[in-house]
């Protein structure tokens, strides 16, 4: 997995630290979220032991209303062969995640029917996705009868595992994984049943080398949309590859976002879908205790900072900033001061990333620095401390309703109590918090940092 390097910041910080234009910020943490999803989709996937236990509401839109609406409880409602049964039990799979309920009927049904799922990480989707194409596979065919295009080889690998896993019982299954590297004859035929790969080199083996016949594909299945359409050029590819399927092939799009050009893209490669979407999770921010400290400038904020640290690092506590640039000096200013932080930067490889996460979990790190796109989907159930060392504005510089919630919403979770501190270092940044308050009608108090007794009652 070591093979995904992130590009680095073309800008170094200058020796003085001398603070960016607001609208530079916006673009580079914009530039940094583009290249940063396809990595982030891989670390969820290495940090994650077990399901997430969603309270997400599953919606089901069925392309033919009229028809009944199953979902089901057990694995042995669906009638599995008795070799895949055994393959999802040895993963630790004991009854279905909340989209599998749905999601899982609607695929191996028949006919076979198309879908487009939302479903975030650690939801059991691509459980889901592998047991529809080994369900459909005729092993006595050798030849591709399922097709699944990834956004990168890392991710091409994580599905494989999976496939490899739940298919253990079943010897007479084979995968190719169609990747870049992986060099074949010309002129050669695939006889593996199940090929995963990314889009480009799919379409090469299909289109150019003809190592897979597409007009034999029973299966297509596109994971992680979101992620493939902000890569250039996998979109264009993905239709392509789509295009050249029979009338009758099952296509399976999942997406953790459903934004519209997300949209656009799955409605252009899967006809007459049945939906499944999660209902918006309604956060509150009842246990959370929002504060806001008054500082002139970036020295001051770090100096305010610091004067909190000895109170907020009895729990522990993460710290944002707009852009990796902030959150590097800001870890590096803690540190000479001998406080003992983590940094989690996109440009770390996803596995010291996993790491850094991992510490942190364990307590052996109090306190995180970092930026919005490295810690979106990473929950640690210990932190009770939010910083907003720079507060959540979208690329136009308007107040970032979501962020915000998001980020403050990582505390006071399971009826515990919250605190967040949002550093305030000018009156455009006033005017953010004031819009922030006026949205979620809460009262964001001022903190006096020579008052500490709040925040350390909040605290133990």
């Amino acid at each position: 997995l070591s093979n995904l390097h992130l590009k680095e910041e073309k800008t170094k910080p200058d020796a003085n630290g001398a603070v960016v234009k607001a609208d530079d910020n916006i673009e580079k943490a914009e530039d940094e979220e583009k290249e940063d999803r396809a990595a982030q989709s891989l670390l969820n996937k290495l940090i994650r032991s077990n399901l997430v236990d969603t309270t997400n509401q599953v919606e089901v839109l069925q392309r033919d209303p009229t028809s009944p609406l199953y979902s089901v409880k057990s694995f042995e409602e669906l009638r599995l062969k008795p070799q895949l049964l055994q393959g999802v039990y040895a993963m630790g799979f004991n009854r279905p995640s909340k989209i599998q309920e749905n999601a899982l009927p609607m695929m191996l049904a028949e006919p076979p029917q198309n879908l487009i799922a939302q479903s975030q990480s650690g939801t059991g989707k691509t459980a889901a996705f592998v047991l529809a194409m080994l369900s459909r596979v005729e092993p006595g065919n050798k030849y591709p009868q399922c097709l699944c295009l990834s956004p990168t080889y890392e991710l091409a690998l994580q599905t494989g595992k999976v496939i490899e896993q739940m298919g253990k019982f079943y010897p007479e299954l084979k995968l190719a994984y169609a990747v870049r590297g992986n060099k074949l004859e010309r002129g050669q035929k695939i006889s593996e049943q199940i090929v995963i790969g990314t889009p480009g080199t799919v379409l090469d083996w299909c289109s150019k080398l003809k190592f897979i016949d597409p007009k034999k594909i029973k299966v297509f299945v596109l994971d992680e949309a979101d992620v493939m359409i902000a890569t250039q050029g996998h979109q264009d590819q993905s239709i392509r590859i789509q295009r050249m399927l029979p009338r009758d092939c099952q296509m399976l799009l999942f997406s953790a976002t459903f934004e519209d050009s997300v949209w656009k893209f799955a409605q252009k490669v899967v006809p007459d879908p049945n939906i499944i979407k999660l209902k918006r999770e309604e956060e509150t921010l009842d246990t959370i205790k929002q504060y806001y400290v008054l500082c002139n400038n970036r020295d001051e904020k770090f100096q305010a900072l610091c004067n909190i640290y000895g109170a907020i690092t009895i729990a522990q506590a993460m710290i944002f900033c707009h852009t990796r640039k902030t959150a590097g000096w800001l870890a590096a200013e803690l540190s000479k001061e001998g406080h003992q932080v983590a940094l989690l930067s996109g440009e770390m490889m996803v596995e010291q990333r996993a790491a850094v996460i991992e510490r942190f979990r364990e307590g052996k790190e109090k306190v995180l620095v970092t930026t919005n796109v490295c810690a979106r989907g990473i929950d640690v159930e210990q932190v009770s401390v939010v910083i907003n060392f720079d507060l959540p504005v979208d690329k136009d510089g308007n107040p970032d309703n979501e962020t915000y919630l998001h980020r403050i919403g990582r505390t006071g979770r399971f009826g515990k109590r919250g605190l967040a501190v949002n550093m305030v270092d000018s009156k455009h940044s006033m005017n953010i918090l004031n819009r922030i308050q006026e949205h979620f009608s809460k009262k964001i108090c001022k903190l006096d940092t020579d008052d500490l007794d709040e925040i350390e009652k909040i605290t133990n």
